[in-house]
């Protein structure tokens, strides 16, 4: 096995993987007394950045299956969290937004969130975490190709 450059970015790689499932169930513990999952605080994060949008497209954001997208857009109905509205441009195609319970419940779970993320890494800099993100973000763009 050679070194270089590729394995740098494997080492990356696999660093995101236990950060990726030890971050969901740090998520999902938070999440238990809201009643909602992971996945349903996530289609509410892509509708509280980008205001209504249809099923396919909360998915595609998502990098998610629609099928999927579709059973956590009804646990959020159920709950009163979403709510469908006319689609002007696709009759067969609702938009879901956010209802006001919506879009206190995301608020309030994100303060928390970014409250607690704040006492996390804290030996890491503005300037290094500003380069992770660089890192991670041209990684995503490059793997999705």
């Amino acid at each position: 096995m050679t070194g270089g450059r590729g394995a740098r970015i494997y080492d990356v790689l696999r660093e995101t993987r236990p950060l990726v499932l030890n971050s969901a169930r740090v998520v999902e513990a938070a999440l238990r007394d809201d009643g909602i999952s992971v996945g349903m605080r996530a289609v509410l994060e892509v509708l509280a950045t980008a205001g209504p949008l249809t099923v396919p497209g909360i998915a595609h954001r998502l990098d998610l299956a629609r099928q999927g997208i579709q059973r956590h857009v009804d646990d959020l109905a159920a709950r009163g969290l979403v709510t469908a509205q006319t689609n002007p441009a696709h009759r067969r195609s609702v938009l879901v937004r956010l209802t006001e319970a919506g879009t206190a419940l995301f608020d309030r779970v994100h303060d928390d969130e970014l409250a607690r993320l704040d006492t996390i890494a804290a030996d890491c800099g503005d300037d290094e975490i500003a380069a992770a993100l660089k890192v991670l973000r041209a990684l995503n763009r490059d793997v999705r190709r």
